[in-house]
């Protein structure tokens, strides 16, 4: 176990803030972020010393539209260079790949790319093709990582097996993803138990996703952290699907590292965050609350907060029916 203490957590060179405020963000408006507004991400990332920044999904538009989603669901590699030119920061960019909607011989060697990792999104059932996209990518030059989704429907054999295949791969982080926002502290300290021991076994590294419905994003960032996790994803301000992920701002707080600097996040917050939240609707809520509470995915929730209806009782009601 590693020691709560600042002075520990200083020492810790494995340590990645890991910005996802694109990425999880265009989850509530599919995409359709101006060029201003990731630049000033990217630009903050830069100066806030975040490691890795998700500029996005890199899905197929033979798959997707698009039409219906902006040009972070896709993230050809004109649009990436537009925001970040040759990236010759310490910064890295990563886009993630959902199997089922990514098309493997789409991606672009690492030569000829100015990403730096592929992160791969799966469900158990999809594992068999993930594999192939993560030795896709390894073998283009790519970093990766894999984000198990659904987990909480999938807790102890089952899981078990999925992390041994996982294990055999050239993954380089294997990620804990709280889908539903649904997990406590004290399961994230034995899913991290879980995750570790595997990892250190080959050699690879374990990271932490957290979502916010049950309002413990940063506590359960901080739980993982705490046992061992290097990867931490983040999001500025909170931004992200549904209840939205563990905020920039708190997690950069926490570490009292200096490398890390707060005054860039809070200048993005006052500039473009504030403005934004006049025109989408993020956070936490009733309705995530709830469904975080039941294990249950967050759609439901957005239906209800898109339609205005506040009888929580009534939506209550008819998550137990169908739970």
């Amino acid at each position: 176990m590693i020691e709560k203490e600042g002075s520990m957590l200083l020492a810790r060179k494995d340590i990645k803030v890991f910005d996802c405020t694109i990425r999880d963000g265009g989850l509530v408006n599919n995409f359709h972020f101006t060029d201003e507004f990731v630049k000033g991400v990217y630009e903050t990332c830069v100066k806030a010393g975040v490691d890795y920044m998700e500029i996005g999904k890199n899905n197929s538009p033979t798959i997707m539209s698009e039409e219906e989603f902006g040009a972070w669901n896709f993230c050809k590699e004109e649009d990436i260079r537009r925001i970040v030119g040759d990236n010759n920061t310490d910064l890295k960019i990563a886009v993630m790949s959902d199997i089922g909607r990514t098309v493997k011989e789409e991606l672009l060697p690492k030569s000829e790319s100015v990403v730096d990792m592929v992160r791969i999104a799966t469900y158990i059932h999809q594992i068999p093709a993930a594999i192939e996209l993560i030795e896709e990518a390894h073998a283009k030059g790519y970093e990766t990582t894999v984000n198990v989704m659904a987990i909480a429907k999938s807790f102890d054999g089952e899981l078990d097996e999925v992390l041994d295949v996982l294990s055999k791969t050239n993954v380089d982080v294997i990620y804990i993803a709280d889908t539903f926002g649904s997990f406590y502290p004290e399961q994230i300290n034995k899913l991290t138990e879980k995750y570790l021991k595997v990892a250190k076994t080959t050699g690879k590294q374990v990271g932490i996703h957290a979502h916010n419905n049950i309002q413990l994003a940063f506590a359960n960032t901080i739980e993982a952290l705490t046992y061992g996790t290097s990867y931490l994803d983040v999001t500025i301000s909170g931004l992200g699907r549904g209840a939205g992920n563990c905020p920039m701002e708190l997690l950069i707080g926490f570490l009292k590292n200096p490398k890390y600097k707060l005054m860039p996040v809070l200048k993005f917050i006052e500039e473009f965050i504030v403005p934004l939240e006049k025109e989408l609707d993020w956070g936490y809520s009733i309705p995530y609350m709830l469904t975080g509470q039941l294990t249950e995915h967050p759609r439901s929730a957005m239906k209800a907060r898109d339609e205005n209806n506040t009888n929580y009782r009534d939506f209550y009601r008819s998550l137990l029916e169908t739970d």
